[in-house]
């Protein structure tokens, strides 16, 4: 019998990302106190995602309990070595886990053509293959769910490949996450992907439905907080550049292949960091400046509203989960926690 993609989200079978993990995580050695926040970091690991590493390794208070790497931006043997590059450029030592190699049921589609080859603008990088800390992003999750229960913070930055397959695999997990900021979709119907798509919904919809409708707490910070928010251009790019630290030098550098593509395809007047500003409010939600709690779903039919996040407003018994929507952030807060991080 073969299934739709309707049959699939509501069953919950899945097939290529389960057949791409399944080796046990190791185990966490670090032990949250009282006074420190615990967040793990699902990232599809290029040039923005990068910056947002760094934002959350500089931030005080906050013990990053793990990273689960994603095929989105680039594959996820790319994604792997580029988070453990940025990690160790950092001076952290939070382990990282590989995770799916491919959508739940669809062939990948990279945006390489955006972001490099590298994922990290092709500007040569000391990017080396070095072993991820396990192969198995999903059980990383699940176990860090558990051991942090209730106060765990999930924050993603890519194709919610690996958070479908947890929440399937393990959905008592639910309830232990305290809260999970989603960089994905857009609040205002202006996608990067298609006219209405953002590419991380689009990649793998199915995943962003399972994941919008499994429960967790959601919080979603759109493309167009970045659109509208997280703009640099050249002036303003120079100057973080001039902060003089390697990682802002490579937070800056690492940016040449999307600059050059925002010149030529989407009409902003620099690059822009929608990953760095979803990190932001995840770890500051007092940045976010307007949110408004809707009804939300994904569209997973194929055409221009593959992976549109669909949000209804209208309805006395409106459809999908109800999630918290960013609707407008401070750009002056964004800005100086960015400095601030790449100065440290």
């Amino acid at each position: 019998m073969k299934l739709s993609r309707r049959d699939f989200v509501r069953t919950g079978m899945a097939g290529g990302a389960l057949g791409a993990l399944g080796e046990l995580p190791l185990a966490q050695d670090s032990i949250a106190s009282e006074d420190r926040r615990s967040i793990f970091i699902d990232t599809d690991t290029a040039s923005d995602d990068a910056v947002a590493l760094m934002i959350a390794f500089a931030e005080p208070g906050i013990e990053i309990a793990g990273i689960g790497t994603v095929a989105g931006n680039v594959p996820v043997d790319v994604a792997t070595r580029n988070a453990i590059y940025i990690r160790d450029l950092c001076g952290a030592k939070a382990p990282v886990h590989r995770g799916a190699a491919s959508p739940l049921i669809r062939p990948l589609q990279t945006a390489q053509y955006i972001h490099g080859q590298d994922g990290m603008g092709d500007i040569g990088l000391p990017i080396r293959d070095k072993a991820p800390n396990s192969s198995d992003a999903v059980g990383a999750l699940i176990a860090a769910a558990k051991k942090y229960s209730g106060t765990l913070e999930l924050v993603t930055l890519g194709p919610l490949t690996n958070i479908a397959v947890a929440v399937r695999r393990a959905p008592e997990i639910v309830p232990l996450i305290k809260r999970c900021v989603v960089m994905g979709g857009v609040s205002d119907y202006r996608g990067n992907v298609t006219p209405v798509s953002e590419f991380n919904f689009w990649v793998d919809p199915e995943a962003a439905e399972i994941t919008l409708l499994s429960g967790l707490t959601i919080e979603m910070v759109g493309w167009d907080i970045s659109r509208k928010y997280a703009v640099f251009d050249d002036a303003e790019a120079a100057e973080i550049r001039a902060i003089g630290t390697e990682r802002a030098q490579v937070a800056i550098d690492c940016q040449k292949k999307l600059r050059e593509f925002s010149l030529k395809e989407t009409g902003l007047r620099g690059f822009d960091l929608p990953d760095p500003i979803a990190m932001a409010v995840a770890l500051r939600p007092e940045i976010a400046t307007r949110r408004k709690t809707l009804a939300a779903t994904v569209i997973t039919d194929d055409g221009p509203t593959r992976g549109m996040a669909m949000f209804d407003e209208l309805s006395r018994k409106p459809q999908g989960s109800r999630i918290s929507v960013v609707e407008e952030a401070s750009r002056e807060a964004f800005v100086k926690m960015l400095h601030d991080a790449l100065r440290a």
